[in-house]
């Protein structure tokens, strides 16, 4: 071989490396920007800000749309082409997760995992048996029912690899808490009538790593004031892991690792529902039910921090059940009976109000230019992303959401109360 014929070889074959190369690191960057593994997203936050999502939809612009059996509220998650949720019948005695494909609303998987004899009292009417959201990850799904069983589910051929029915608690009005991955590990709150605590299980084999009781002085013996259904999330402060684990009456801060308390602030409310948020310094909280409240929160405290830490408190217009929104400076809140608030981030003060309609229980997701808010009468809300919104678009469904959306790339998955719909421009 004489030497030019060796350097065009030797080019093309860097060539044909570079380009196998590049088309994997493009493969991967698109998958990433499709996924949505767990509650609000990736950052579980509810931002999609690269996205180009629709502002205009309605049952007959579906991209498609695929009939979801039985009820549960538990949001949809994404990832390499594949949604997830969990579903339930009526009377929650059968439990299964649902895969479909995001190319084409085919459901791929549809699997019992649990069955039950019979279910808990009391259980209540606004709530499902499959209200906690999976979390996935890189080989499998973690689905979680609350006491009635948490299991992983090899994403290749949805065998059951481990699963978990004995962490009791009675959750009284439903089970409602997700669950999140953590540096291999399986993290979820149990906040019911008789126990309350946040657990640690190993992902792989989901054996308990740490159980740590709550310790709350809830101030009654009524059980109905001991429940909640927040979401926890990891946040890092001058290096330190901190496990951001809203209660009832409390919200603690646990290391990860362990489940040791580094600090907590208490409030007045039980049954606190929505996933906090942080910017870097200062915690978002709402304190749930009867009315909710607002706390901005400094994360760097130790010990009971209530008369340290605590920003600012605001009373009005928070929401109990849907999770803000934090859009660089701007704090966008929406109430339960429809009115989206603009909170100012240093004061708490209500810089702005839009009376919606509807009643709110999905959380709000943003882009980089809007504000979508999904109530349960049908109706999506496309609001710009100003210091005072203004309502872009009122979008009809024949079903309404109790589920949070989900974003993949630039289509907005949407779950009703009957359907899965995939919606792009």
């Amino acid at each position: 071989m004489n030497h030019q014929v060796l350097l065009a070889s030797t080019f093309l074959h860097r060539f044909v490396i570079f380009s196998v190369v590049a088309v994997a690191s493009t493969v991967a960057a698109e998958d990433a920007e499709r996924s949505w593994r767990q509650f609000r997203g990736n950052d579980a936050n509810g931002l999609a800000l690269k996205a180009d999502l629709p502002t205009q939809w309605s049952e007959d612009t579906a991209t498609w749309q695929t009939p979801i059996p039985g009820r549960g509220w538990s949001s949809p998650v994404v990832d390499n082409g594949e949604i997830w949720l969990t579903t339930a019948t009526e009377d929650g005695l059968s439990m299964s997760v649902m895969c479909i494909d995001l190319d084409s609303g085919k459901v791929l998987v549809d699997k019992k995992v649990f069955t039950n004899a019979q279910t808990q009292a009391d259980y209540h009417k606004t709530n499902s048996y499959a209200s906690p959201t999976p979390v996935l990850g890189a080989k499998h799904v973690f689905v979680h029912f609350g006491t009635y069983g948490t299991a992983a589910i090899d994403r290749s051929d949805h065998s059951v690899v481990w699963q978990r029915r004995d962490l009791p608690c009675n959750h009284y009005r439903g089970p409602g808490s997700s669950p999140i991955l953590h540096d291999g590990l399986l993290i979820f709150h149990m906040d019911g009538f008789d126990h309350q605590y946040a657990v640690a299980l190993d992902a792989t084999t989901g054996k308990t790593v740490w159980k740590k009781d709550r310790d709350i002085d809830y101030g009654t013996d009524n059980g109905d004031f001991y429940k909640a259904f927040s979401t926890p999330i990891v946040i890092d402060v001058s290096g330190q892991s901190q496990l951001i684990s809203p209660a009832s009456k409390a919200c603690v801060a646990l290391d990860p690792k362990t489940g040791h308390e580094i600090w907590r602030v208490r409030y007045d409310e039980h049954s606190t529902t929505v996933r906090p948020l942080f910017d870097g310094q200062y915690l978002y909280l709402s304190t749930g039910f009867g009315k909710a409240k607002m706390l901005c929160v400094a994360a760097d405290g130790t010990g009971d921090v209530t008369q340290t830490h605590v920003k600012w408190v605001q009373p009005q217009n928070i929401g109990s059940k849907p999770s803000p929104v934090l859009v660089g400076s701007r704090l966008f809140n929406v109430w339960d009976k429809g009115v989206l608030v603009r909170l100012n981030t240093e004061t708490g003060k209500i810089e702005s109000q839009l009376r919606l309609g509807g009643d709110y229980s999905a959380s709000l997701i943003a882009t980089d230019k809007y504000i979508y808010a999904f109530d349960m009468q049908g109706s999506g809300h496309v609001l710009t992303l100003s210091d005072k919104p203004e309502r872009v678009a009122e979008n009809k469904l024949p079903a309404g959401c109790n589920a949070s959306p989900a974003v993949a790339g630039n289509s907005l998955i949407v779950r009703t109360t009957t359907h899965l719909y995939r919606f792009d421009k």
